[in-house]
């Protein structure tokens, strides 16, 4: 299944944090497939990554791909190890930017302006909206006056409401209501590196003390020496800081600079008890547009998606999903995705594009209906240990798994990345008892049908759970109990 971050198929990944092995035979990039539907089979995912030799994935933000899109030869394996982690970006899932930003954030991308040259088309097609929106005030205005006129009149038919005095009272259960108490603890980001390229994305405040929570791409140009701007909806803008950030989860933290004291939180809800069909509210600035508000329902949860922002720098993110067709578009990335009530049960990360560029490639396409948040759950305790530590902390289990598709689950490689050993000597699969070629098919209760799925539902875990693994060797079926490891950092 792709997806763009803000998401299509999404590639095999490697186990978590797993990284593939560098891949021989890999070849020329070659065309990437139209963008279909997520599905529960997923993609490969590119090889490449921190360990290998000197291999960089191009992935397209938000945008469909296959690993022979982004330099992999088909068919060749490829294989995700513990050490070195992230893994490389996922050949389709992209960021809400589109990726357009770079780097960095969802959203409208923006760089330098160019000086413009006259008698440009683009000119032109401005005039006319320009027109057409005078047109319609004029026409409007016309529409008032003569209404106005007949309902003076003694021939008039028609019966005007009474004019009332004060705000209109609207039910505590309706979007208009929800979205008041919402939309003034929800930001508009700017990111801009330190060469002027970036991008808008979205944000809401976690906690009194003026932390936002966000994705990591939408942050992602500003981390070295940029700048970083939010504003509220009231207009008032401030500057900002990164407190932490996490690749492969695409989350991050930032705090503003001389912060309000009057601050409110956004109510955090619980995303395990998100049920299909349940309602849902997302906030954000798509195309720049802030503080829109768009509504549509939980579609399905568990959604494996990997994604990233498409640029050559950066690497994949992988979630187990909640899956949206509330209608979101690049500058909603991490903005918040809201339930009936108004509690925040998601991070808008990702969507399914249409385009076979994805929205990080030449063109960028908007909501087909499939979006991908971060489940809150998982947000809260990335942003908790973010804004403690600085650095995320991600469980794993020491194995490399293939990120070919195909393989009826999350297989272990015969060999880990740079040529280490597939299982990590000592670690949990090894405690375990798991060997190279285990294809692994379940994770509790979870269906793992590839690598990414596996890594996503990992990370909706914390070091030091104990999971059951489900796993095939010589046709037979196992099983085996696994105590979580952990990672800290991105690399």
């Amino acid at each position: 299944m792709s997806t763009e971050n803000e998401g299509t198929a999404v590639p095999p990944a490697p186990s978590a944090p797993p990284v593939p092995v560098e891949t021989p035979a890999a070849s020329a990039q070659s065309a990437a497939p139209e963008g279909g539907a997520p599905t529960a089979q997923l993609p490969s995912v590119p090889p490449s990554a921190p360990g290998a030799p000197e291999q960089t994935p191009a992935y397209a933000s938000m945008g469909a791909g296959t690993p022979e899109a982004h330099g992999h030869a088909p068919g060749a394996p490829v294989s995700a190890a513990e050490a070195g982690w992230p893994p490389p970006p996922p050949a389709v899932p992209s960021y809400a930017d589109g990726g357009a930003s770079g780097a960095g954030g969802w959203g409208s991308s923006y760089g330098q302006p160019e000086p413009k040259p006259k008698n440009r088309r683009g000119g032109l097609v401005a005039a006319i909206l320009v027109a057409a929106l005078v047109a319609g005030g004029v026409g409007g205005g016309i529409g008032y006056s003569l209404a106005k006129n007949n309902d003076n009149s003694t021939d008039s038919t028609t019966v005007s409401a009474p004019s009332g005095s004060g705000d209109v009272k609207r039910a505590s259960g309706t979007v208009a209501n929800v979205a008041a108490r919402a939309l003034p603890s929800t930001v508009t980001i700017e990111a801009e590196s330190s060469s002027g390229s970036g991008g808008t994305g979205t944000g809401f405040v976690f906690d009194t003390q003026g932390h936002i929570l966000t994705n990591n791409h939408v942050v992602a140009e500003a981390v070295d020496g940029g700048k970083l701007t939010a504003t509220f909806p009231n207009g008032k803008k401030y500057d900002a800081e990164v407190v932490g950030h996490a690749q492969g989860y695409d989350v991050a933290v930032i705090k503003l600079k001389n912060a309000p004291s009057d601050l409110k939180p956004l109510t955090l809800g619980d995303s395990d008890a998100v049920a299909v069909g349940d309602s849902t509210i997302a906030i954000g600035a798509p195309f720049g547009l802030s503080n829109t508000v768009t509504t549509g329902i939980i579609s399905a949860k568990n959604r494996p998606v990997a994604s990233s922002d498409g640029s050559a720098s950066s690497k994949a993110s992988y979630m187990s999903a909640l899956q949206t067709d509330a209608s979101i578009n690049p500058g909603n990335s991490g903005g918040p995705l809201l339930d009936a009530q108004g509690a925040v049960i998601g991070i808008n990360s990702a969507i399914q594009s249409s385009s076979s560029g994805g929205l990080g490639g030449t063109s960028q396409s908007g909501s087909i209906g499939l979006g991908f948040a971060i489940p809150i759950n998982q947000a809260k305790h990335v942003a908790q240990q973010l804004i403690k530590t600085g650095k995320p902390v991600y469980p794993v289990i020491g194995a490399s798994v293939s990120l070919e598709d195909g393989t009826g689950g999350a297989k272990i490689t015969e060999q880990g990345a740079s040529g280490s050993a597939a299982v990590t000597s000592g670690g949990p699969a090894d405690k375990a008892g798991l060997k190279p070629g285990d294809v692994i098919t379940k994770l509790d209760d979870q269906v793992i049908d590839s690598g990414p799925t596996l890594i996503g539902e990992i990370w909706t875990h914390q070091p030091g759970d104990v999971v059951k693994l489900t796993y095939t060797r010589d046709g037979k079926t196992h099983t085996a109990e696994v105590t979580l490891g952990q990672r800290d950092g991105d690399s």
